[in-house]
């Protein structure tokens, strides 16, 4: 798999011309997709906006989808795949060097938007109205581009990235509720894996269940998953899984008769003492506390 390191060496093998600045560049997509039907990898952030052709299906798309705009976000070294979709003619691509942010409050700021870690086929899928406003912002980064450079530059063009990003988390959150509309809750599958996770003995055999297991079977990425779950519960995977085994070890410290550590390994939990850490986290008290207490309640 192609790796690029530089912003040129990219323009160079996806046929581009060559980039404006070294470290950022904005690319036009008049027809069909500029990085062809392959894979590689940057060290460049690339927030992109395509028009998907009505009648493509992939994982998670919901018919109001397929005459909208789509748009990825990228992180550095993350795989690029483009191989099954199919795009109207007009889109554009905004590629940061990783560098271009050094020194900036963007380099640590970028890190929270969750979604450059979804993977393409949760892209983020606009109304006309959303999708005018990122075109507004992209005329913006596109002018500040081409005009020439100066000490003001880099600041104009990183604000508008900046708002790109924070309304993306907006738009986002709009998408997990309509998305529950039109599929169910995820949480509510969430809860039913979980539940057969217990009932089938994996804890037993393979330790406690992962995120990442988890939202395989749920067909998402493990980061797409949290920050649904916590769109939909206010908690993350994690968190959830979490409470569920909580839940279990309470009705296990009633009726059975095991001590704490051989619940804790019931649980699939390593060690007695992470269960006890977890477990006080979760109520406030130890186990043995909890065992008792409910021994003097009933």
């Amino acid at each position: 798999m192609k790796h690029y390191k530089t912003l040129s060496e990219l323009h160079r093998g996806n046929g581009w011309a060559m980039p404006e600045h070294p470290l950022f560049s904005v690319v036009g997509c008049q027809s069909g997709c500029p990085l062809g039907d392959r894979e590689f990898t940057s060290d460049c952030y690339m927030i992109g906006f395509k028009k998907i052709k009505s009648g493509v299906i992939l994982y998670g798309r919901t018919p109001y989808d397929h005459t909208n705009g789509s748009m990825i976000f990228v992180k550095p070294r993350q795989i690029i795949e483009m191989k099954n979709l199919q795009f109207e003619e007009k889109g554009f691509m905004l590629l940061i060097h990783e560098d271009y942010l050094n020194g900036h409050e963007l380099h640590q700021s970028i890190e929270k938007y969750g979604y450059f870690d979804y993977e393409t086929n949760e892209a983020l899928h606009l109304s006309p109205k959303e999708e005018a406003i990122m075109w507004e912002l992209h005329d913006k980064i596109k002018g500040e581009y081409l005009n020439n450079t100066d000490e003001y530059s880099r600041e104009i063009i990183l604000s508008h990235v900046a708002s790109v990003l924070m309304y993306a988390q907006r738009y986002y959150k709009r998408q997990f509720i309509n998305r529950a509309e039109v599929t169910g809750k995820t949480a509510t599958k969430f809860t039913d894996l979980l539940k057969t996770y217990f009932k089938s003995g994996e804890l037993q055999a393979n330790g406690l269940p992962s995120v990442n297991k988890l939202a395989e079977q749920l067909y998402l990425s493990p980061r797409y998953l949290s920050d649904l779950l916590k769109q939909e519960t206010g908690k993350t995977a994690m968190e959830l899984i979490h409470i569920s085994l909580i839940s279990e070890a309470k009705n296990l410290l009633q009726i059975a008769e095991q001590g704490v550590a051989e619940i804790a390994y019931e649980l699939g939990f390593e060690s007695p003492s992470y269960f006890t850490r977890l477990f006080k986290k979760q109520t406030g008290m130890t186990p043995v506390e909890f065992r008792k207490m409910s021994f003097n309640l009933n």
